[in-house]
């Protein structure tokens, strides 16, 4: 017995140090951890347990003579303060962490695994996409992988989290995952590299503008979050996870935050601009409201006219969606939409509440708006809020005018509870434009049609834009001070986290991709 345990340590010892040490090496002077290392950080401090920690690849081309265990890639599962999570880590250190038969078998079966117990999956992406020698399998294998993801899609979260290469076919299982991290020049996402792009197209990129983490963050709308480095990066994916629910049939974690639920918050009452056309931060009217001002940022690099994330309102999760007159005045356009549907459907998925903060002049109008597609774009905005049926509350701050009022989560679209403060303008358009057309030829025919103008802006403010018509038909449930708003909130969640709904029965919607 002695000589078979000396045996089984020897072999665990050779998996644990599955990478040569020069290739050890040149992974730590990229300032990069190795995956264990990755795995240590992340995890509860003695949580993890290995699945397959002993599986070889059992493939014979040509540079495939060594048959290291682990084949290059470490799976397994521990805990995130506590709860359960599955991770995979890919191992630059074997095979520069290319992806073959067995290496995806051991993915294949953790994510089984996950779906099953309803846990979620934490990916750890470090490789260089499908290993050649195995040709069509390693393909295969990636079915495999993008198969799951889907299945597991809405049901247990799903998080990428890119620390090293991501090309090819391989950026396409964290592209369905629900939240993509990257790190500032280390992380790069691509299907074709600057070569190839040279070659076919004739520009000339760098790896960093083509498929950097900035450039993802703020250009293509890839990647959700950025970081600085690589454990400030599994730093905010715990954070990340404290929000999330362990699946789609539970709820997410409550924690007490210590913030008092009833407290007023006085400074809403001056946050706004003396003029309607001036911009202020809607951010800071969230951190006003939410506990200890805490706001996890969904996508900070991109679509900037609307602001989307996570806070903790009386200690429980909830989804904030917001215009942001600091951008374009706080427009809906085709990237904004994208990025709140996205998120609507998120949260919804996940049982987290949802607060809209409205505070929108339209859509945004062009020529590049309307070819890109602005309707059907919009579109996704307006069809995830209607699909929602997590509890839903609606803030009118000031501006909400059109369709893109009916869109950012109106009483008419299913909102639950919808309050407007004193200074909320409730209109088809705003003032100037609509007097422009209501009025065009009694102001053609004016003797002073400046004054008269001015006039009539003056009674159309007066009479339409503000909150106490729609009050009066109901479209809003109430006209609230400023300062009570966040005990308005507190006590309308309260209320609906016994709600229960039910969409048709159907096997999907066609949403307008």
């Amino acid at each position: 017995m002695q000589d078979k345990l000396a045996d089984l340590l020897q072999r665990k010892e050779q998996a644990l140090h599955a990478g040569s040490p020069r290739s050890v090496e040149r992974q730590h002077e990229k300032g990069k951890l190795l995956a264990r290392e990755r795995l240590d950080y992340l995890l509860d401090p003695g949580s993890f347990q290995e699945l397959d920690m002993l599986a070889r690849h059992r493939a014979h081309a040509a540079g495939l003579d060594e048959h290291p265990y682990t084949d290059g890639v470490i799976t397994g599962w521990g805990t995130i303060e506590g709860r359960k999570v599955f991770v995979f880590s890919q191992d630059f250190t074997v095979f520069g962490g290319a992806l073959g038969e067995v290496f995806a078998e051991k993915i294949h079966k953790l994510m089984d695994m996950a779906l099953r117990v309803g846990a979620p999956v934490i990916g750890l992406n470090d490789g260089a996409g499908a290993r050649i020698q195995e040709g069509v399998v390693s393909l295969a294998s990636y079915g495999g992988i993008f198969y799951r993801n889907v299945q597991s899609s809405g049901v247990i979260p799903q998080i990428s989290v890119i620390l090293g290469p991501c090309a090819g076919g391989a950026v396409y299982s964290p592209a369905m995952t629900d939240f993509i991290f990257m790190v500032r020049e280390s992380s790069h996402m691509f299907i074709t590299g600057p070569d190839v792009v040279k070659t076919v197209t004739g520009e000339e990129v760098t790896l960093e503008e083509l498929g950097g983490a900035m450039s993802h963050a703020s250009k293509s709308g890839v990647a959700t979050f950025v970081s600085a480095d690589e454990k400030s990066c599994l730093d905010d994916v715990r954070f990340l996870m404290s929000f999330m629910p362990q699946n789609n049939m539970e709820e997410p974690p409550t924690i007490d935050t210590g913030d008092d639920p009833d407290r007023l918050c006085p400074d809403l009452r001056d946050i706004l601009p003396p003029s309607p056309n001036q911009p202020y931060d809607m951010k800071k009217v969230i951190a006003s409201i939410v506990d200890d001002g805490e706001f996890f940022e969904y996508f900070p690099h991109w679509a900037k006219s609307i602001v989307c994330g996570f806070v903790r309102i009386d200690g429980h999760s909830v989804g904030v969606v917001g215009n942001q007159p600091l951008f374009l005045a706080g427009v809906l356009d085709i990237e904004s939409a994208e990025k709140a549907a996205r998120f609507v459907r998120t949260c919804d998925a996940f049982n987290i509440p949802l607060l809209t903060m409205v505070d929108v002049p339209g859509f945004l109008p062009g020529v590049d708006q309307e070819y890109g597609g602005i309707i059907r774009h919009g579109a996704k905005l307006l069809y995830a809020y209607c699909e929602a049926t997590v509890p839903r509350i609606q803030i009118i701050t000031r501006k909400a005018y059109g369709g893109a009022y009916v869109v950012m989560d109106s009483k008419s679209i299913g909102s639950d509870l919808s309050y407007a403060w004193p200074t909320a303008e409730l209109a088809v358009m705003g003032p100037n434009g609509a007097v422009e057309i209501v009025y065009r030829r009694e102001l053609q025919q004016a003797a002073d049609p400046v004054a008269r103008r001015a006039e009539l802006v003056t009674e159309y403010t007066e009479k339409y834009a503000n909150p106490y018509a729609a009050a009066e038909r109901g479209y809003i449930d109430d006209v609230i001070d400023p300062a009570e708003t966040r005990q308005k909130i507190v006590a309308g969640f309260r209320m609906l986290r016994t709600k229960r709904e039910e969409l048709p029965r159907r096997k999907h919607g066609n949403m307008p991709l």
